[in-house]
């Protein structure tokens, strides 16, 4: 890979961090930091956070602690059984993990809002408190606030606070030592922001995706799930691009041939866990502010993925 061009190709960005993993040599190909340390420093990662929560929901599921993903959401909020709207009653985990309830949701602005949301006394019921706009499953919400219900879920489930559980199952298996991951009022971890990772650890989660849910020999995610989770669930709206599974982004860039799909954690203002399986690769970003112009995704879309890929032909899976 041309190092070179991958530098100039990511400059305009002002990255703290840049990390291309090569599982075929099992090592980074390229490394950015924009000061000594600074992969190894916390760091907000956003809506990251939403993918993480997926891993754990994924990991609960497959230890029997958590039911499909097809089980009603009233089976962990009764109140929604005595909703006047019949929609209401029939959203499920999937719809939550999708994205795809069909609550009212504007996100960052309006009434039904996440800025309201964690104003609000209670993140949960502001969330269910909130009228439909759709039939469950018929279209693609960006929506912070179904993400502290899935939160809600597992900690009712599991018996223990969502940080407990990712410790447990995920961060300890990945040596993930140091983090931070807010509350809400009630105690239930932010399901949809909030966690501070390492740019490195941050690496590590994108590794355990690449390697279908195996670490160190270990099966901390069943394969089955990893491939359920990252697939296209349901096409994102305009301005975004691609399509989402379960609180995954996913694209695909062109190649010799045919396009490669990838699949993403997208966080405010530039971080982004991208797993490319066509290239054996994760690519890390993480950047202080946001800032005008193209984002991360966009510049490895049109910019890094025919640098990393090279001369090797992508491995294209079913």
């Amino acid at each position: 890979m041309n190092t070179s061009a991958v530098s100039a190709a990511i400059e305009s960005l002002d990255l703290t961090n840049c990390i291309i993993y090569d599982q075929r040599r099992n090592q980074p190909m390229f490394r950015y930091e924009h000061a000594p340390q600074a992969s190894s420093t916390l760091v907000p990662v956003y809506s990251c956070t939403k993918s993480i929560l997926s891993a754990l929901i994924c990991i609960a599921m497959d230890k029997g602690i958590l039911p499909s993903a097809d089980t009603l959401a009233s089976e962990f909020f009764p109140r929604l059984r005595q909703d006047g709207d019949p929609r209401k009653r029939a959203i499920t985990m999937r719809h939550l993990l999708a994205m795809s309830s069909g609550l009212e949701w504007t996100e960052f602005g309006g009434r039904n809002s996440f800025p309201n949301m964690t104003r609000s006394a209670d993140w949960v019921a502001f969330t269910l408190d909130q009228p439909m706009a759709s039939e469950p499953g018929a279209r693609w919400t960006y929506n912070s606030g179904v993400s502290q219900l899935l939160s809600a879920i597992l900690a009712q489930c599991a018996g223990m606070s969502v940080a407990r559980f990712a410790e447990l199952y995920l961060f300890g298996p990945l040596e993930i030592e140091h983090y931070r991951w807010p509350t809400d009022p009630q105690g239930i971890h932010a399901g949809g922001f909030g966690l501070e990772l390492t740019a490195n650890d941050m690496m590590k989660f994108g590794q355990l995706y690449l390697q279908q849910g195996v670490w160190n020999g270990s099966m901390l995610i069943a394969s089955s799930l990893v491939k359920s989770s990252t697939l296209p669930e349901i096409a994102v709206s305009a301005p975004e691009r691609g399509s989402y599974g379960w609180h995954w982004w996913n694209d695909s860039v062109p190649t010799a041939g045919a396009a490669a799909a990838f699949y993403y954690a997208r966080g405010f203002g530039g971080q982004f866990i991208v797993v490319w399986p066509a290239a054996e690769a994760v690519i890390v970003t993480t950047r202080k502010a946001r800032k005008k112009g193209l984002s991360p995704i966009t510049v490895f879309r049109e910019r890094l993925a025919h640098l990393i890929l090279g001369d090797r032909r992508p491995t294209l899976h079913p």
